[in-house]
């Protein structure tokens, strides 16, 4: 198991910055994947970047140029850098892990096996 615990979320106007991170534990065998997903009221889950063991990533079209996630595993710690927000960015932000690889499911909700308890965005016109 991972144990995944988000922070870094608050309120910005549009245009501002936040930077997410996620502080784990567990066996590294537990996170060959990682990624970042954010769910706004209404609307399901969605992923928006997503790292592999090797460092690869992959971003949702809506985020590219934009979030960068990256994975400092001497600090336990993931982070999503989130620059040019915009209200549409507005949502709870959820760190996840798996214990398998990220090919051919990087933004599949259903095959990440553990979850942090997410962190507010707030983006405001």
């Amino acid at each position: 198991q991972a144990l995944l615990r988000e922070s870094g979320g608050g309120s910005v106007q549009s245009g501002g910055s936040l930077r997410l991170s996620c502080r784990y534990s567990g066996e590294s065998s537990f996170r060959k994947c990682m990624g970042w997903f954010r769910q706004a009221p209404g609307k399901e889950r969605e992923g928006v970047a997503a790292i592999d063991s090797a460092g690869s990533t992959r971003y949702a079209d809506s985020v590219k140029g934009r979030f960068t996630i990256s994975q400092d595993n001497a600090k336990n710690t993931l982070y999503l850098q989130m620059n040019s927000l915009n209200p549409e960015d507005t949502a709870m932000y959820y760190c996840a892990a798996t214990y398998k690889f990220c090919s051919g499911f990087w933004f599949s909700t259903s095959s990440y096996d553990n979850w942090g308890q997410g962190t507010q965005v707030t983006v405001s016109p």
